[in-house]
């Protein structure tokens, strides 16, 4: 099939940096320091292999400790993996790999005790048994959760504190990765397999500056690319830095037009998102809310989900999101609400403190008063193209967790398996690794590794482009906005900036705000969290994936693969 096109900025295949400083060598590099990445380095040690983690700013700071919902896992007699997948392709659209999400059901409960005898404690009935909920997509209670809707905060808690204990695991944070290292080889460019990675260390007690780590295999588990968007509830540092990493390589990246909006994130009654650390990033308010029985009303508080789908409030989240947008627009107004007040005060506070502690803080109480929310960019259910084993396309380098695009979520990601995926793939990745580990390879005398030859785009222009993309590329697209978006990212294009962390920000957020964009134009179809004003309707045309890579002229490509 011939996919339509949309003119779009040249994006650099390298980022200008100074050659590294310092280089270091260990067996596995893992680049990223959540559910995904703690846990492959776990299991990389348990292979007896050396491993070295590179995060961005502190080990905690990624979005696992956000996570409030749970992590969704067969563990009643009376639920099955059949019906576990049954819910997640139904939310997937069609578009997900039975494989891969056969692997995940099945295979999941296993890695969820694996992570309890780590240490993880999750909340249990006063007689010892887990207490199970249930959320949007669901229909059985599988849901573990921790500290009421602190699940994630827990699951950082527990793999941190593991990773501490073992002092082969070597930490470098405070680090920016910047492109991958190859050998030499007879890829494209004469390139071989992925050899290790430069990035840019700052901090106390660290080496200063650009370096590089040699390494015998790569694990990319960098999270993923809310950052594109004005409002998110992503934090800080996730500005796509894997997946524009793995485009620069050379790697295929697929369904990056599939960005789910979380229905109900925490908006003020002024409706100003509530800002995080440094970029704007807004507390959710979980699902698990609704699934305890809270329910969505309009400024005249009316339930207006109702009638829309057979689930009400606990339809998949592209639906509630899409439900919650509908009555925005023909309101005019900024956000709808939650009205948990018939639930009680006690059970608010001791079943969801974090969602409590943060209305306080914006002077709304949900046990009397309504919880002002709306949609917020929350995940990417695409990402860097792997197999069932974490390989990407390009030998060596591997891909877990939110940066990655196993085939699980499909068109649009059931609640609560984004922390199941990071625990089920990552030990994949470590089997794979550990059962074929080649010699390390020297790098290949590319621009990476001895400096020049690439160049960066000025930071200045971030904010310009976040609200293009929430304009134009967010919860309602179509060709005239996505036009529109791709001119204003083709005029942030044309400048120039500096080797420095803001600026290969901003170049990974271009890089990764061109290829949602390429895609998300291309695709004539409204499927799970891709919804075309213009094309309204599922097209069984569309039932296949645009796989997107960087070309030889620096132009974003998408090529489609059908069906098999």
């Amino acid at each position: 099939m011939d996919v339509p096109t949309v003119d779009l900025p040249e994006l650099p295949s390298l980022l200008a940096a100074p050659s590294p400083g310092w280089v270091e060598t260990t067996d596995v590099v893992v680049v990223g320091s959540g559910v995904a990445g703690l846990t492959a380095a776990l299991h990389l040690r348990e292979a007896g292999l050396h491993v070295t983690v590179v995060t961005k700013v502190n080990i905690d700071d990624g979005s696992t400790r956000w996570a409030q919902g749970g992590i969704a896992a067969v563990l009643d007699p009376a639920d099955t993996p059949a019906a576990h997948a049954t819910d997640t392709e139904l939310a997937g659209v069609g578009l997900c790999d039975p494989a891969a999400v056969r692997v995940l059901v099945e295979e999941g409960p296993t890695r969820l005790r694996e992570l309890m005898r780590i240490g993880a404690e999750f909340d249990r009935h006063p007689d010892g048994s887990l207490m199970l909920t249930r959320e949007g997509g669901h229909r059985a209670d599988r849901i573990v959760h921790a500290g009421g809707d602190a699940t994630g905060a827990e699951v950082q808690r527990a793999l941190h504190a593991a990773v501490r204990r073992d002092p082969w695991i070597r930490l470098f944070e405070h680090a920016l990765v910047l492109d991958l290292l190859r050998a030499p080889g007879d890829g494209p460019g004469g390139l071989g397999p992925a050899c290790g990675i430069t990035l840019h260390v700052l901090g106390e007690g660290s080496e200063d500056g650009v370096g590089a780590i040699l390494a015998r295999a790569v694990v990319l588990a960098t999270g993923g690319m809310g950052q594109i968007f004005s409002a998110t509830t992503n934090p800080a540092v996730s500005t796509g830095d894997g997946v524009a990493l793995a485009l620069r390589a050379g790697a295929a990246v697929t369904d990056v037009e599939f960005v789910q909006f979380h229905p109900t994130a925490l908006i003020t009654p002024a409706g100003a998102g509530v800002p995080g650390a440094g970029r704007a990033q807004q507390p959710l308010v979980s699902e698990a809310l609704r699934g305890e029985g809270a329910h969505l009303v309009d400024g005249d508080g009316k339930r207006f989900m109702v009638g829309q789908h057979e689930l009400a409030e606990l339809a998949p989240r592209d639906v509630v999101a899409k439900g919650i947008h509908r009555v925005l627009l023909a309101s005019g107004a900024d956000h709808v609400y939650l009205d948990a007040r018939h639930l009680g005060g006690d059970f608010l506070a001791g079943r969801f403190p974090t969602i409590v502690a943060s209305c306080l803080a914006i002077g709304v109480d949900p046990a009397t008063d309504l919880i002002p929310v709306a949609p917020a960019a929350h995940y990417a259910s695409g990402g860097v193209r792997t197999d069932l084993r974490g390989r990407t396309s390009i030998p060596g380098l591997y891909a877990c967790g939110e940066v990655a695009c196993t085939g699980v979520h499909g068109a649009n990601r059931l609640a609560s398996n984004s922390l199941l995926e990071g625990l089920v793939f990552s030990r994949r990745i470590a089997e794979d690794i550990a059962a074929g580990l080649p010699d390390q390879a020297q790098p290949a005398a590319t621009g990476a590794w001895v400096g020049g030859g690439g160049w960066v785009l000025p930071a200045d222009g971030t904010p310009a482009l976040q609200r293009a993309m929430t304009r134009g590329a967010g919860v309602l697209r179509s060709a005239r906005t996505l036009a529109g978006t791709a001119g204003a990212l083709g005029e942030l294009g044309t400048g120039r900036g500096v080797p420095r962390t803001a600026d290969w920000e901003a170049t990974n957020l271009i890089t990764v705000a061109s290829a949602l964009v390429a895609a998300a134009y291309a695709r004539q179809e409204t499927r799970g969290c891709h919804w075309r004003e213009d094309f309204p309707t599922a097209d069984e045309r569309w039932l296949g994936h645009l796989v997107g890579a960087i070309g030889s002229q620096g132009r974003l490509t998408s090529q489609w693969q059908g069906p098999a």
